[in-house]
Formats: structure tokens, C-alpha cells, sequence
């Protein structure tokens, strides 16, 4: 993984992330932190343009209108033209039926990465969840099942994020360990997790990119809980972090298992 977060960096792709207003600031500043390069762009005029012609796309439906949706829809079609990976993070999906609609539609697309809690994941594959909101109310091991048959139906790596991370193809798995327990304490901290995701898929493949992603988050978590005060003072030490750790301190933390 140390190889991956070298390339990162030493390639700094274009990362196309449609998010959502809450996570516009923190997403562009942990892109840029990591060592990527953030382009904020929703509206439906310019979508499917500006998506051919990046590193990575990545769609985030915290926030919707029908002229996001269509830039969305619009964008992740335009990437798989093109041959460009986008990441799709079906955020509270469950919600409301607008949301529920709007996040097949997307997921029909086929993203090269879903991005889910538990609770998000197991609704995707059809399994009853208790959650309501964006937070999740499921344990991580209720939605491996379907984790891997989501993957297996959409040709897509599936990650649920957790206490202990899961990635899958399908077929092979990685779990992911480490962070903090500050980190669900900052707004769209998640989101820009989304958005990191999309500038390693640019540089790696997606099984290795979203691992990579997630072992890069957790490490930078670890790092900044040790001279954090509360949440106020987490977040730019979170920011240093991730620009502070180097590919041979990513290897040195060992936080991915590969089974």
C-alpha cells in the first residue's frame, strides 16, 4: 500500500466529487491534504463533460435536488464511457423514497466502488435495517453477506466502514483497523473518506485503492487522537496527519488484513 500512497502523490489526479453541502469544505481539504486534487462540480450542464476528463469521480447523495441527481446520473454515466472509476457513497438511502429512488438509479450504474455503513449496505442488498438517519445501527459483520453479493451482482468493490472496516470484491476480502473515536464526532468526516477514495481509485485498483484509503484514514485518525483535545482541535491535526504520514509509515501500521 506504501507504493499507492507514492503514486498519489506523485501523480496528484483530478478528483471530481459531487457532494453534498455539508462536506464540500472538509472533502476538498482532505483530497488536497492527502495529496490529490478536489474539483467541486454538480450542475447537470457541466457534469458528464468535466467526468470525462478526470482521474476519478465520486457521488455523495447527503444533499439532493432533481438538478443534482441529474448531474449525478449524468457524471457516473459519462465515467463509465469514458473508463473513468467512480466511487458512489448511497448516503442515508433509506431515508425517504426520493432518496431510496435516486440511489438505485445510481447504484444501476455499476459503480467501480460502493461506500456505505452497515446499516446503508445491508438496505441496498435488501436486508431490514433499524436505521433512520446517517448514522449506522448495525454492526459491520451483519453486512458482509450482502457486502459480497452487492459486489458480486454490480461488479463492484463493496466497503462497509466501521469500528473495523471490510472491503470486497466478491471473491477477496481486507479488513481495515485503527482510527480514532473522535473521528465520527466531525461533520462529513465520512463523506471526505468518500471523496480520498476517489483520488486512490484515480492511481490503483479498486480493491487495493479503497483499502489503501481506509488504512491512510485510520492511521491519520490514530495520529492525531494523540495530541487532540475534543473534536475542535482533531480536525486539523486530522488534516496534518494525512499530509504528514509517509507511504513507509502507512506500511510500518500494518492496519490492512488481507484474507
Amino acid at each position: 500500500m506504501s507504493q499507492i500512497l507514492a503514486d498519489l502523490r506523485a501523480k496528484n489526479p483530478l478528483v471530481h466529487c459531487i457532494t453534498n453541502y455539508v462536506a464540500m469544505n472538509i472533502s476538498a481539504n482532505v483530497v488536497l491534504a492527502a495529496g490529490a486534487s478536489p474539483a467541486m462540480i454538480h450542475t447537470p450542464e457541466e457534469t458528464a463533460d468535466f467526468a470525462k476528463i478526470v482521474g476519478a469521480l465520486t457521488v455523495n447523495i447527503g444533499t439532493l435536488s432533481p438538478s443534482w441527481v441529474e448531474g449525478m446520473k449524468l457524471a457516473a454515466e459519462a465515467a463509465n464511457g469514458a473508463g473513468v472509476p467512480w466511487v458512489f457513497d448511497p448516503v442515508a438511502h433509506f431515508a425517504t423514497p426520493y432518496r431510496a429512488q435516486a440511489a438505485q438509479e445510481l447504484l444501476a450504474l455499476n459503480p467501480t466502488i460502493l461506500r456505505g455503513n452497515a446499516s446503508e449496505i445491508m438496505g441496498l442488498g435488501g436486508q431490514a435495517s433499524a436505521a433512520k438517519g446517517v448514522d449506522a445501527t448495525d454492526p459491520v459483520e451483519a453486512a458482509e453477506a450482502g457486502a459480497m453479493m452487492l459486489a458480486k451482482k454490480h461488479n463492484s468493490v463493496v466497503v462497509i466502514t466501521g469500528e473495523t472496516d471490510f472491503v470486497t470484491d466478491g471473491s477477496h476480502v481486507a479488513r481495515i483497523s485503527g482510527g480514532s473515536e473522535m473521528m465520527p464526532m466531525i461533520t462529513a468526516l465520512g463523506c471526505s473518506l468518500t471523496c480520498l477514495m476517489g483520488g486512490f481509485a484515480a492511481v490503483a485498483p479498486p480493491m487495493e485503492a479503497a483499502a489503501t484509503a481506509l488504512a491512510l484514514f485510520a492511521e491519520a485518525g490514530s495520529q492525531a487522537e494523540k495530541s487532540a483535545n475534543g473534536p475542535g482541535s482533531f480536525q486539523p491535526l486530522f488534516l496534518d496527519a494525512l499530509h504528514n504520514t509517509t507511504p513507509e509509515m502507512l506500511e510500518e501500521a500494518g492496519r490492512i488484513t488481507w484474507q
